[in-house]
């Protein structure tokens, strides 16, 4: 598909937050996770960091470390924000993730009673999250900030380390990070495939809106946003994940299944995610992996889905065909423009040897998500996409990574036979999670000053 002109809004670069509208692409960070002891200092915290933060404004040299915050609705609280503003955030983000288990099917294993480092309970105020270049980079950083949480009255609830794996690999061996959207508004070359469907084989990039506060969305609206403009513009919404995965049961799955796909467990790894290892597409190249493809920026998201409904070449219920459907949905990719996300995230913990059994370390996946409407998005994704199957005519089929698996279900192989692999057992788990608003800088400004 050709990638077309769109008439742009004006982004104010300097005031959005960084992290909603570019990768940063930093090997290390680290996730601090807050509690203000004043309300008083806490705020005034606050405008120290709004010339601090990293913004999306262009880099002249890509600096050495970044810096970003968000708030829950407990640390908005603890600032002590007036109710009567505070009661213009949206229902999800003013309960917080653990009071939406059942939305999003966090049980069993995954159920907020399960949860570490503070996260599912009000003693979270703040996320600090801190990307590097390097580690010595990011352990100074990271010293700085303490001593100014400190002077701030505010103590460190814990701390999530991440950092990339050799080859940019997840845990399960996958290459990812390679599809996000391009966002109306910057000043970027478009990427085929990366934003929104256009009709008659055109595309453009998906609004603003969808993904910072107080600018059009898909619908050409402004979305909902909290009463105070000075507090919600060039905001958004941050989806915090700790998503455990369990290697040696994934690698366990793979051989057993892998007898109905001629023992082909490179074949069957691809068919389950929807990209050969190296991030080749299956739409575009059902046989082998390419790497010159997957390297290609041009090629490696220039698939639509639309062309094998029956999902001969890539599984209907494949992870990328859940999660971001394209055109296999009807309304020629409307209704996939209306959820998408912005996704950020780096492993944790260290890689479990090849061939080796579980060594009962822990690792996996901090994921991070940025919208501009928790429920119309990251909630509709996770429930009615990954899992459930009625959308893709897999009825109760869920996903075979994040879904909320028992031990039972399926994921069926489309193909003439098709064939199912089955049971599946629950490989990443849900270990703590958050919802937090993202300021702006003049949001940040905002929790510094309304008081006065």
């Amino acid at each position: 598909m050709k990638a077309t002109a769109t008439a742009t809004v004006r982004l104010d670069l300097d005031g959005i937050q960084g992290l909603v509208l570019r990768g940063y692409r930093m090997p290390v960070a680290e996730y601090v996770f807050v509690h203000f002891g004043d309300a008083s200092a806490a705020r005034a915290w606050c405008g120290r960091l709004a010339g601090q933060v990293t913004t999306a404004s262009p880099w002249q040299a890509k600096p050495d470390t970044a810096l970003n915050v968000a708030f829950s609705a407990a640390g908005l609280r603890a600032l002590e924000l007036p109710e009567r503003l505070l009661g213009t955030f949206p229902e999800a983000f003013l309960e917080g993730m653990a009071a939406r288990a059942a939305q999003l099917g966090d049980d069993g294993a995954s159920a907020p009673e399960n949860w570490g480092d503070g996260l599912g309970t009000d003693r979270v105020h703040a996320l600090l999250l801190l990307s590097a270049l390097e580690p010595a980079q990011l352990t100074a950083d990271s010293a700085r900030l303490d001593a100014e949480l400190a002077e701030a009255g505010a103590t460190v609830v814990s701390r999530q380390s991440a950092a990339a794996l050799p080859g940019g690999v997840e845990h399960f061996g996958y290459f990812d990070g390679l599809s996000q959207p391009d966002v109306e508004g910057l000043e970027v070359k478009p990427r085929t495939e990366q934003g929104a469907m256009a009709g008659r084989g055109q595309w453009r990039p998906v609004r603003a809106g969808e993904f910072v506060l107080g600018y059009p969305d898909e619908e050409g609206v402004l979305p909902a946003a909290p009463a105070m403009d000075e507090l919600a513009r060039n905001g958004s919404y941050l989806v915090y994940r700790k998503l455990r995965q369990d290697v040696a049961t994934f690698r366990a799955l793979l051989t057993e299944a892998a007898r109905w796909c001629a023992d082909d467990e490179e074949l069957l790894a691809a068919k389950l995610v929807g990209r050969w290892r190296d991030g080749t597409p299956l739409d575009t190249s059902p046989e082998r992996a390419d790497p010159a493809l997957a390297a290609d920026p041009h090629r490696n998201n220039a698939f639509t889905f639309a062309e094998d409904p029956r999902g001969y070449r890539c599984p209907v219920g494949a992870h990328i065909r859940r999660a971001n459907p394209r055109a296999s949905l009807p309304f020629d990719g409307k209704l996939v423009n209306r959820h998408r996300m912005v996704r950020r995230g780096l492993p944790y913990g260290p890689p479990l040897p090849p061939g080796a059994p579980d060594d009962g370390v822990d690792r996996g996946l901090v994921f991070t998500s940025l919208q501009a409407d928790l429920e119309r998005q990251f909630e509709f994704v996770q429930a009615e996409w990954l899992n459930d199957g009625n959308a893709f005519g897999l009825g109760d089929d869920k996903d075979v990574l994040l879904g909320s698996h028992n031990g039972g279900g399926k994921m069926t192989v489309n193909g003439a036979p098709p064939f199912f692999v089955h049971p599946l057992a629950r490989t990443v788990t849900v270990s703590g999670g958050e919802y937090f608003f993202l300021p702006g800088v003049n949001g940040l400004r905002y929790l510094a000053e309304f008081a006065n």
